[in-house]
């Protein structure tokens, strides 16, 4: 009987759920890099916990992947960094552990890690790098190693984080279609050289206040750009390109607010970029979003302007860089809610050189099958971030069963 009792409490401080989906995309058109029209991906996630105590849990998150186009390894062995060109066929996406005792929350590990109040656009989510791989319009976030110390009062809280291992975003292979690469380089062969990691740890702080009707926050950040500037070695004997990557310094300095009003609710992020060093002649630059949120029944809109506003200075050195991308945009964003097992998304970002829309509906099927279609439109000019991929609008499917 207390072996019984032993195991159901065990029970009761474990917790885990997960699910497994496939996705197809479907490109309607072929790519200067890139002439598949099809892609599947299929990605298994399990997320567990323990409570141990009152005041001490631990969480991991495991990836399992494979893929039709090459963008997974296919060597099965755990990585720890993230920092490989392909995604991991195995990975440890998180794995840390929580105190908390009265005011004070430490989460020490690998973990997710977001900032900011804005949606499309959150330009002072510094500890958050994303995955690109297979698009620049549809990301997920991966986890960073780090020290997270929050302390919260009843109006008041301090968030101070400590990275002492970089990890950058995952970028688009260079012969595939997401690298962005213009049609004057077709027939150049790319040799990629690898990346030039920089060793030094990261640091950041966050003072968020909350009162009746409003809040807003200030934050610093002193790091590395996660997004990655290029050395490029052209070679036109053999007609070739030798590609390094680097992360330059960088240091943030950024707000955000939310402020309820009686028909909706107002908010605005911003954050002014830096480069202590100067290794790089990109100028200082600063990236703000104002938005507008309402919620209608079973509506809930989002709309706004993401801009940027930069000091004048050349800027020679190549860049991969989509969150400056999207700035000089309209965004927005509608789901409805059409009952307990459908809904519908509309997401955009529109300006004068460059548009996308991508459509989703959703529907589940008993307590474990969604289904959810999708399509996405891009348009542009060529030299337009955006219109650069004007050949990637593409229809989709994503199978997912949750267990």
């Amino acid at each position: 009987m207390t072996a019984i009792m032993f195991l159901a409490l065990l029970t009761q401080d474990f917790t885990q759920r997960g699910f497994v989906e496939d996705q197809t995309l479907l490109f309607p058109q072929t790519n200067t890099n890139d002439s598949g029209l099809m892609v599947n991906q299929a990605l298994l996630r399990w997320e567990v916990s323990y409570k141990f105590a009152a005041w001490l849990k631990v969480a991991a998150s495991f990836d399992g992947r494979a893929d039709s186009h090459g963008q997974v390894a296919r060597t099965a062995e755990i990585t720890l960094d993230d920092r490989t060109t392909k995604r991991p066929a195995l990975a440890l996406r998180e794995f840390n552990a929580t105190l908390h005792k009265g005011k004070v929350t430490a989460e020490f590990g690998r973990q997710i890690i977001r900032w900011g109040k804005t949606d499309i656009l959150t330009p002072t989510d510094r500890f958050a790098p994303k995955d690109y791989l297979s698009s620049v319009v549809d990301t997920d976030t991966l986890g960073v190693l780090a020290a997270r110390v929050t302390v919260a009062g009843a109006k008041d809280s301090l968030d101070v984080i400590w990275q002492p291992w970089f990890t950058p975003s995952r970028t688009p292979l260079f012969q595939q279609r997401w690298s962005g690469l213009p049609a004057d380089f077709s027939g150049v062969r790319i040799v990629d050289e690898g990346a030039l990691y920089p060793h030094r740890e990261q640091f950041g702080a966050r003072w968020n206040h909350v009162t009746t009707g409003y809040e807003f926050s200030a934050s610093y950040f002193d790091g590395l750009n996660w997004l990655p500037s290029f050395n490029a070695n052209f070679h036109p004997q053999t007609f070739t390109a030798e590609v390094q990557r680097f992360y330059p310094r960088m240091r943030m300095y950024g707000a955000d607010a939310a402020w309820q009003l009686p028909w909706f609710t107002l908010k605005g992020e911003g954050g002014y970029f830096t480069s202590p060093t100067k290794i790089t002649t990109t100028p200082d630059y600063f990236l703000y979003v104002i938005q507008v949120e309402r919620q209608v029944k079973e509506w809930s809109l989002v709309g706004g302007y993401a801009g940027e506003a930069a000091k004048a200075g050349s800027n020679s050195v190549p860049q991969f860089a989509p969150d400056r991308g999207f700035a000089k945009s309209f965004v927005g964003r509608a789901a409805l809610t059409i009952d307990v097992n459908r809904s519908l998304s509309v997401e955009t970002a529109l300006r004068a050189a460059g548009s996308f829309v991508r459509l989703e509906y959703s529907q589940t099927y008993g307590t474990h099958w969604r289904v959810t279609p999708g399509a996405a439109w891009i348009r542009g000019e060529q030299q337009d971030f955006l219109g650069q991929y004007q050949r990637n609008s593409y229809l989709s499917t994503a199978v997912r069963y949750s267990f």
